[in-house]
């Protein structure tokens, strides 16, 4: 967010920050020629380049964004430079962005994008002034000052018909516009089926001379047909009871009808309305269900407790007939909403989800789901409920997802399971991180601040850089090996003197004592050792129950072992 919220980087290079950052996350880097880069936003190579060179040096706080490494070949042939981006604290505001919007966007509809963006991470109900004061212009005379809300509305729009941006307008609190801001671009749905259908649901905001569908200046967050700022609720009549020059709250998705608007009222509509009588724009149709609306003896106190009158006294609004059979699973609920400005925000948003290509049938579906979910005695606001839970799209960015399922085919949507796997993945990793265990394994970690099972995981990955166990000495006092047979003996005691076992020491005194020659034992009649050293028999006497002696004795044990 350094680089969106500061005004001296200009748009450009927030789109090469981008597809840099995403390259380099590569394992080979970010080694795409400034050529390779333009081509993947479609702007002119300058551009990349005048972008490059404000992210390479120092900003106002003098930090680097950028850094690129050149390269040359060993014949001396230079080749594409190795960019990188530089490493964000922890303390740092960010956003992520998908890197196909920096394709898709220009640079200044990424600059909107990645405001809306990170409004809707922070939850900021975000304004279209606070959208254009992040939004300057980067040369002439009013280089470094905010765009006008005019050009930031037609930003706005932009991003929207582009889809990377869904724009419920009037949604938010006392009539703002809710920008949702999607990973990725829904496809494009052809004009024309359901959409033409409720096409007239939303003429309120689509119709007259205007072609954007955003507020324009100078009239505060009204719409463009001149109906000022809206309310969070139905302004009552401030005229006369008896003055009949004062005309009614406009049916929902009609266009007030009255004396100065001459130039869009059209013979039809002038003759409806004299034949209601009572300035109400009537529908073609002549089929149209009323919508309900506060009863008429229902009455409000004036302020100093005097006479009591009705807070509405005109016609009840009329609904579309197709908009008011896809409401037909929540008419129980409908009819308990009191407000007619909540129940046009009702009727406005089933018209822009069918204009915007979905199905009649899809919208019966979603409410009939929800509804089932609920008691009908835990839904306290009836309209507070069908605007936020019934009637918005659960999923990811695609289109068709509906609620983690594809409508068209009704399979389970594979980023919906991702996001959740990612989800559940991040929760098990911070609970291990807080009980301090490994936070891949789950194992507790050894006194290198490493567990067992990443040093093998490492070890299978790369068998060439494992450590080598070191050999173990073993505890106690030191071994040997005994000098005349070779057995593995504790050095200790005599064995520091004569480094013999105690057999070979036994034997050697027994024959320093008797100093008998090498045959004379067998001359003797006593049983002589029946091995052999080298060539040579050994004249040593033999064990009383072997046939060899102590020390051939060992070394068949030795050989039989190996």
């Amino acid at each position: 967010m350094r680089l969106v919220s500061s005004p001296h980087y200009q748009d450009v290079a927030l789109s090469v920050y981008v597809k840099v950052k995403a390259l380099a996350s590569r394992p080979e880097g970010c080694q795409a020629r400034t050529e390779t880069i333009a081509s993947y936003l479609g702007l002119s190579v300058a551009s990349v380049e005048r972008g490059m060179t404000q992210l390479r040096r120092p900003g106002p706080d003098g930090v680097v964004e950028l850094f690129s490494d050149r390269r040359t070949l060993p014949g001396g042939k230079g080749t594409s430079a190795v960019r990188a981006v530089r490493a964000m604290t922890r303390t740092e505001a960010f956003v992520w962005l998908p890197v196909a919007a920096s394709e898709d966007l220009t640079p200044r509809q990424l600059r909107a994008f990645a405001l809306i963006a990170y409004a809707q991470a922070r939850g900021i109900a975000l304004t279209e002034a606070e959208l254009a004061a992040g939004l300057r212009h980067h040369s002439g005379k009013n280089e470094g000052q905010p765009i006008s809300v005019t050009a930031a509305s037609a930003v706005v729009d932009e991003v929207e018909a582009a889809r990377w941006v869904t724009v419920q307008r009037r949604a938010g609190a006392q009539g703002r516009h809710h920008y949702i801001a999607h990973d990725i671009a829904p496809e494009a749905r052809p004009e024309g089926g359901c959409a033409a259908v409720a096409g007239a649901a939303e003429a309120a905001v689509t119709s007259g001379s205007q072609e954007s569908v955003s507020s324009q200046v100078g009239e505060r967050s009204g719409s463009p047909v001149g109906e000022g700022s809206l309310a969070n609720r139905e302004s009552p009549r401030t005229d006369s009871p008896d003055d009949e020059r004062a005309f009614f709250s406009p049916a929902v998705g009609e266009v007030p009808v009255v004396e100065a608007a001459g130039a869009m009222e059209n013979p039809a509509a002038a003759a409806a309305r004299t034949e209601a009588g009572g300035g109400l724009a009537l529908r073609a149709g002549g089929n149209s269900q009323p919508s309900p609306s506060k009863p008429e003896t229902e009455k409000r106190s004036s302020r100093g407790g005097g006479a009591r009158r009705s807070s509405y006294g005109g016609p009840q609004l009329a609904m579309s007939p197709q908009i008011y059979a896809v409401l037909e699973p929540v008419h129980v609920l409908l009819e308990r909403v009191t407000s007619d400005f909540v129940a046009r925000q009702i009727a406005r948003e089933v018209g822009r989800q069918l204009r915007e290509g979905t199905d009649a049938e899809r919208l019966q579906h979603r409410l009939t789901a929800r509804f089932a979910k609920v008691m009908l005695s835990e839904i306290r606001d009836p309209g507070r409920w069908l605007l936020g839970v019934a009637l918005p799209r659960w999923g990811c960015g695609f289109q068709d997802c509906e609620a983690g399922v594809l409508w068209s085919t009704g399979k389970d949507c594979e980023v919906c399971a991702e996001i959740v796997q990612d989800k559940a993945a991040a929760r098990r990793r911070a609970q291990r991180i807080e009980q301090g265990l490994c936070p891949e394994h789950g194992t507790r970690p050894g006194p290198g601040g490493r567990c067992v099972d990443c040093v093998l995981d490492d070890a299978t990955r790369n068998p060439a850089s494992a450590p080598v166990p070191a050999q173990r000495e073993p505890e106690g006092p030191r071994r040997g090996s005994c000098g005349d047979c070779g057995a593995r003996i504790v050095v200790v005691g005599r064995a520091l003197e004569d480094g013999l076992c105690k057999l070979c020491r036994e034997e050697a005194a027994a024959l320093a004592a008797v100093d008998v020659p090498p045959f004379a034992a067998a001359e003797a009649g006593r049983p002589v050792c029946s091995g052999r050293d080298g060539a040579v028999p050994c004249g040593r006497d033999a064990l009383p129950s072997r046939s060899v002696c102590a020390r051939h004795l060992v070394r068949e044990f030795s050989e039989g072992v190996a």
